[in-house]
């Protein structure tokens, strides 16, 4: 292989691999070289409910989210709710997580649209109640926020995989047996669809469990889930909170390993079910109307909650005086966004400059690593691209952060768009993966044969034919990097101030409106950036019919 090649295959690898080794050796340093008398993590009374809180959240998250995909999948995706599954899909893996927090929070607070809509009609509400519907004890509201992020990127994981499983064949196949659709995708269907899914599924478990942008908005705050908390010693300035600060970080990679664990060993019970059920003849026609209908409800639920969220955002952003009961505010006002205007234009430079650093970055190591053959190689090697995506940020960006303020890089742009590429990279190669593989390599053997070279193939040939997904791909990484918190405020050490990091700082404070100007402009950043890579292929390729997406 030439030396082109191994760059191409090393420098991912290097880029994922060496930030992660940097932030693992920071976290152990702490522990083993705590000085005498250092507070430790057994010593803090809320560390037992705060470990079964983001056990809980995360592991009821990411069930609820796997059965509601599953159901989804199993309804429509072999039907004509395939294209209504797809348009749904788009704005919701769009909106970063903070402000999908956020719109869930002025949607289901006490004071929220929900209860306005509904008082004093229904409720006899005159005042907001006093109830703990928000930050709850039990976290029941960082699941439901949880579960509306989550459902979405799982669906878009599976629709990725159904092509690859036959599944209209098989759907039809199940049908001449009798058995209904649900019925009959779980048996011939979802065992094809899991193995695909199972990385993802990771993912949204690692994350559910150690959230910090999230679990700060919706989650409880006495205890906290054990990332916040993590992330609460790791910024005190006195060095001996980074010792328990650590220790909470190595508890939560074990937590997190352990229920990967217990996943990976309870595949095989609802197998086992299903192949009795199978055996016993049960066909699920029974049930087959009242799943569909739930699907079909548990859909248009979500799609309307996360949009009545963000027209939540959009409102209160221009709301004038907004008494409760009312349903809608006495009048509209462009004043708060007149007195936002300069710190928001100065966020939004950072964001977007730091998302075009990680995601160009990310595209030309995703197109070298593919080129090279990256792909192919051994799963060990190619696990590691994707290793960000299942170790909690908790674990290793506290000790990342410590090094980076011995060797005096925090605090500057181009540090945090580093570490931005780290979570950037693997979102920007999943996506780039399936187009690179499906692309005819014939097209290239005839590209020689005309005399054209590898270099003339991949810029002239492969490139442009692969500038829908190259597209989307870029919009991806813009997405990814846009939602970043928490690398950004520890490795900025708060001077980077993006509009993920302001819009989670204003959560804690009671000014709605400002909260809405934030949090709608971090959310429409990617929306926008979506509409673009929709957009430019189209744009590109108009007169070229063949070429169009």
């Amino acid at each position: 292989m030439s030396l082109a090649g191994r760059l191409g295959r090393a420098a991912p690898l290097i880029a994922v691999g060496l930030p992660i080794a940097a932030g693992l050796a920071g976290m152990a340093g702490p522990i083993l070289t705590a000085p005498p008398g250092a507070p430790r993590l057994a010593d803090w009374p809320g560390l037992v409910p705060s470990v079964w809180l983001s056990v809980r959240t995360g592991v009821v998250a990411g069930l609820v989210s796997l059965g509601l995909t599953v159901l989804l999948l199993a309804a429509l995706a072999t039907g004509r709710g395939l294209g209504w599954l797809r348009r749904m899909l788009s704005p919701l893996l769009a909106l970063p997580h903070a402000a999908a927090a956020l719109g869930l929070a002025f949607l289901i607070a006490p004071s929220g649209w929900v209860a306005r809509m509904l008082s004093p009609w229904a409720t006899g509400w005159t005042a907001p109640p006093d109830a703990l519907i928000l930050n709850d004890p039990g976290g029941w509201s960082l699941i439901a926020g949880l579960v509306a992020k989550e459902v979405p990127f799982l669906l878009l994981m599976g629709l990725a995989a159904l092509p690859q499983t036959r599944a209209a064949q098989a759907g039809l196949l199940a049908a001449a047996l009798g058995y209904g659709r649900i019925w009959g995708f779980l048996l011939t269907v979802w065992p094809a669809v899991w193995p695909q899914l199972r990385l993802p599924m990771a993912a949204v478990l690692a994350y559910g469990m150690t959230t910090v942008d999230m679990g700060r908005i919706l989650g409880p705050g006495l205890p906290p889930p054990l990332g916040v908390q993590v992330v609460v010693w790791a910024m005190q300035p006195d060095p001996v909170w980074h010792v328990p600060a650590a220790e909470g970080a190595a508890l939560l990679m074990a937590l997190v390993a352990l229920v990967l664990g217990v996943l990976r060993l309870a595949e095989a019970l609802p197998a086992r079910a299903g192949r009795a059920l199978a055996r016993a003849g049960w066909r699920g026609a029974g049930a087959e109307g009242a799943l569909r209908g739930l699907a079909v409800a548990a859909g248009g639920t979500l799609g309307v909650t996360m949009a009545a969220a963000m027209a939540g955002l959009a409102v209160w952003s221009v709301a004038g005086p907004w008494r409760f009961p009312q349903a809608w505010p006495q009048a509209l006002s462009l004043a708060h966004w007149a007195r936002a205007l300069p710190e928001l234009a100065e966020a939004t430079r950072a964001t977007v400059a730091i998302a075009v650093l990680s995601t160009a970055a990310a595209l030309a190591l995703a197109l070298g690593w593919l080129a090279a053959g990256g792909g192919r190689q051994g799963r060990a090697m190619a696990a590691l691209v994707y290793l960000p995506l299942i170790l909690p940020q908790p674990v290793f960006l506290p000790g990342l952060q410590v090094l980076a303020l011995r060797a005096g890089l925090d605090g500057s742009l181009l540090a945090v768009a580093a570490v931005h590429l780290v979570f950037v990279l693997p979102y920007v190669i999943l996506s780039l993966a399936g187009p690179w593989a499906a692309w005819d390599d014939r097209l290239a053997m005839a590209a020689a044969g005309l005399g054209a070279g590898p270099a003339r193939v991949f810029w002239r040939l492969r490139l442009p034919m692969l500038l829908a997904p190259l597209a989307t791909a870029a919009a991806v990484g813009v997405a990814v990097s846009v939602a970043q918190y928490l690398p950004t405020l520890l490795i900025g050490a708060g001077r980077i101030a993006t509009l993920t990091t302001e819009a989670v700082a204003l959560s804690s404070g009671q000014n709605r409106r400002l909260i809405g100007i934030w949090a709608g402009v971090q959310a429409v950043l990617p929306a926008a950036t979506f509409a673009l890579a929709m957009a430019l292929p189209a744009a590109v390729w108009r007169n070229r019919r063949g070429m169009r997406p």
